[in-house]
C-alpha cells in the first residue's frame, strides 16, 4: 500500500525513491550491528533504518525533530524505510541517542560508510565539495539541531515576553526579528552550508544577547529576569556562545557541556540524556551547576 500511493504522488520517483529502489534492504541482518540498538525499555529502532534517516536527513538539512516528522508524515521516506502507511514513525530523541552509540565504536565506520559508498557508486549523492563520509554526515546534522535550539529558544523567549509585557517588548525589538522568528524553526529549511550555518548562528546568537542585554538594563522591569523563558534563554546562550572582547562566536564541539547538563529544548529544559547501567535515556538535570563558569560571571555583571 506504500509503495502504491508513493508511485501515485511520485509518478517519476524522487532521491528517497530512488534510494530504496537502487539499494534494497541494505542492511538484512541487524544483529551484525546489534550493539547499535538501543538499551532503553522500548520498542527498538532498526539501526539500518536509523542509519538512512541519518542520510537522508544530511542530504535534505533536516533537524532531527524535522527528520522525524518526515518520516512520521512523508510517503517518500517511508516507502525507503519500508514502513506501512500507518507506521506513526519515533521520537526525534532517539535520532540524537543513535548518534551517541554511533560514535562510540567500530560498528559506525561500518554502518554508515556501507551505506555511503553504495549511494556513492549509484551517483544518488551530489559529488563536488560536498563531502559524504560518516564524521561530516554526523557533525552536520549535530550543528543543524543546535542551531533549531538556540532559534527555538529564541523564539521562545519571544513568545513568553509578548504575554507578559508586550508594552516593553515592541519598544525594543527590531522590525526584522517579527520574520525571523515568527515561524517555528521546525517549519522552515535550516541551511545546509556550513557558512550559511556558522552565520546564522552568529545572527540568532547577536540578537539573543541584545534581548539579554534589554532585559537586564538598568531601566527594564526587574522581574522580566525572573520569566522561565527567559532565564532558559541566558542559560542556553552561555552553553551555546562565547562572547570576549574580540566578539561572539559559535561553541566548539570540545567546549559544549556534557549532555548531564546540557539543555536540549527550551520546551523540556530539565530533560537530559545519560547512559545508566547500559540503559540510555532522559535524565533529570543534576542539582549541579557547576558548568559552565560564565554563568556565575554573567549573573554578576548583571546583578
Amino acid at each position: 500500500m506504500t509503495a502504491g500511493v508513493a508511485w501515485a504522488a511520485f509518478p517519476n520517483g524522487c532521491l528517497a525513491m530512488r534510494i530504496r529502489d537502487a539499494l534494497g534492504e541494505l542492511f538484512i541482518e541487524d544483529v551484525e550491528f546489534a550493539e547499535l540498538f538501543a538499551a532503553a525499555a522500548r520498542p527498538a529502532v532498526s539501526p539500518a533504518r536509523l542509519a538512512l534517516v541519518s542520510v537522508l536527513q544530511f542530504v535534505e538539512g533536516l533537524s532531527d525533530r524535522q527528520a522525524a516528522d518526515a518520516v512520521r508524515g512523508r510517503i517518500d521516506w517511508k516507502y525507503a524505510l519500508g514502513l506501512e502507511l500507518a507506521d506513526t514513525g519515533f521520537d526525534a530523541s532517539v535520532l540524537r541517542e543513535f548518534r551517541i552509540r554511533l560514535v562510540a565504536g567500530d560498528p559506525a565506520e561500518r554502518l554508515l560508510h556501507r551505506m555511503l559508498d553504495r549511494l556513492w557508486e549509484r551517483d544518488l549523492l551530489a559529488s563536488g565539495r560536498q563531502r559524504t563520509d560518516a564524521i561530516q554526515v554526523l557533525a552536520a546534522v549535530r550543528e543543524l539541531n543546535r542551531l533549531e535550539l538556540v532559534t527555538e529558544t529564541l523564539r521562545a523567549a519571544l513568545e513568553a515576553l509578548a504575554t507578559v509585557a508586550p508594552t516593553w517588548l515592541e519598544g525594543v525589538v527590531p522590525e526584522q526579528w517579527y520574520d525571523r522568528y515568527g515561524q517555528c524553526a521546525r517549519y522552515w529549511r535550516l541551511p545546509r552550508a556550513e557558512a550559511a550555518r556558522a552565520k546564522l548562528a552568529v545572527t540568532v546568537g547577536v540578537d539573543g544577547f541584545a534581548l539579554l542585554e534589554a532585559i537586564y538594563a538598568a531601566d527594564a522591569p526587574t522581574w522580566l529576569r525572573q520569566v522561565k523563558a527567559v532565564q532558559t534563554l541566558r542559560v542556553v546562550w552561555i552553553q551555546q556562545y562565547y562572547r570576549d572582547r574580540n566578539g561572539l562566536r559559535w561553541r566548539d564541539k570540545n567546549e559544549l557541556p556534557p549532555d548531564t547538563l546540557a539543555i536540549r529544548s527550551p520546551d523540556h529544559t530539565q530533560a537530559r540524556y545519560r547512559i545508566n547501567r547500559g540503559s540510555a535515556g532522559a535524565a533529570p538535570r543534576p542539582t549541579s551547576a557547576a558548568w559552565p563558569a560564565e554563568d556565575a560571571a554573567w549573573s554578576a555583571r548583571k546583578e
